[in-house]
């Protein structure tokens, strides 16, 4: 359940006394950043509890590598060198971490207006003192590694539209993902060697885990834009078929070349017991070493997610001569 939070971050003094460590004459010669307190005091939904104590550490965090930075740097640069090199970015960062804040709490209550701008900036303790004295931060995800960003209100892209698009910002969830036992599956189990160049022939594929009703589609404006749903704790969605000429198999193929075969396959089957699709390629027109792929879609034809970062997801390749 939500409940009212009266939390602060953020904020940087220099403080000494019995068990917060005193400043010797070497600390008190380099400065040390003072950034205003970050206060949330309003109602945090539950639902973003865990978002907003992750930016609420953020800022700490930030403020710690920002004095060590000053100390580690000391004596380097010219006279703008920790504006420049460090404040500055300082602020970029505190602008985004508060305005993450406010983003999660406004996905379930009204947007709170925390002062992102006003609170961004940080000056400099002039005569120096302890680094801030703050508690350090809890462990981030990705070893410690935390996140860049996990919304497009920090992006400078355009919005994604659901048309098949670059340099734009997807800002659709990712949705659900089933358990391990539950994730989808596929295999090619058939497919000829070699054939000649405009001969059809046929690609044998199996998929498990994968309900296969759902496909918005791409060219009218269904790309990206919905989150992956389960049935049953299964995925719905499709998966695609694809052959692109290989110029070279000792190294990775350029991306954006169309491929000489493109088929997306959602027949309203498919479920938790493994069955096959026999898909008809009518003919590669080119001569050369074909890559012939398959891979799942969720409904807007992304990779369904698997609940363990070491399963292999669902899509596989053969390589096919054609002569």
């Amino acid at each position: 359940m939500p409940r009212k939070a009266f939390i602060t971050a953020g904020l940087a003094v220099a403080m000494a006394g019995a068990g917060i460590g005193i400043a010797t004459a070497a600390e008190a010669a380099v400065p040390t950043v003072n950034c205003p307190q970050v206060t949330v005091n309003v109602t945090v939904p539950a639902q973003a509890q865990a978002e907003v104590d992750n930016n609420l550490r953020l800022l700490d965090q930030q403020i710690n590598e920002a004095n060590n930075r000053i100390a580690s740097t000391a004596g380097q640069g010219g006279a703008n060198f920790i504006q420049n090199a460090i404040l500055g970015p300082l602020k970029d960062k505190r602008f985004a971490a508060i305005n993450r804040i406010e983003t999660a709490i406004s996905r379930n209550a009204a947007r709170p207006n925390l002062n992102a701008e006003g609170l961004a900036t940080c000056t400099l303790n002039q005569n120096g003192g302890a680094p801030a004295v703050t508690t350090p931060p809890a462990a981030q995800p990705g070893n410690n590694l935390g996140i860049l960003t996990d919304t497009c209100e920090t992006s400078r892209l355009e919005a994604h539209t659901g048309f098949q698009l670059g340099n734009r910002c997807v800002s659709t969830e990712f949705g659900e993902v089933g358990t391990a036992a539950n994730n989808p599956t596929l295999l090619i189990t058939r497919a000829p060697q070699q054939v000649r160049r405009n001969q059809s022939f046929t690609l044998q594929i199996s998929t498990r885990n994968l309900i296969r009703d759902r496909f918005l589609a791409a060219g009218q404006g269904g790309y990206y834009v919905e989150s992956s749903v389960l049935q049953g704790g299964l995925v719905r969605g499709h998966f695609h078929t694809a052959c692109r000429i290989l110029d070279s198999t000792s190294q990775a193929p350029a991306p954006e070349p169309v491929p000489g075969f493109f088929v997306a396959t959602e027949d309203s089957r498919g479920g938790a017991t493994p069955d096959t699709i026999a898909i008809q390629v009518p003919g590669l027109a080119q001569a050369g070493t074909f890559q012939c792929s398959a891979w799942a879609g969720d409904g807007s034809h992304r990779i369904p997610m698997m609940e363990r970062a070491n399963q292999t997801p669902a899509l596989d390749s053969v390589r096919i001569r054609v002569r």
